[in-house]
């Protein structure tokens, strides 16, 4: 199946859904190349940005239910990489 290298930004405004967040970065653990996390103390927010290489509709799903989350934003940037 071919796969796709992207890059997922999630900004966390609501502390309460980030158990939610974290659980679902679990479940797509294996497609997840790396993860970098920096709180923004002074704002209250949390910005993570996530590599990822997987099938399309495999990111796209992850990123539309980590959007979906309360007070969590997503935008992904899919790169032309195609393996």
């Amino acid at each position: 199946m071919e796969t796709r290298v992207a890059s997922i930004s999630i900004i966390v405004e609501n502390p309460d859904s980030i158990e939610q967040l974290n659980a679902l970065l679990h479940a797509y653990g294996e497609y997840i190349i790396g993860r970098m996390g920096i709180p923004y103390r002074e704002k209250k927010i949390n910005i993570i940005s996530i590599a990822i290489d997987a099938p399309q509709d495999t990111i796209a799903a992850l990123s539309g239910k980590i959007g979906s989350l309360p007070g969590i934003s997503a935008k992904t940037v899919y790169s032309n990489v195609i393996g």
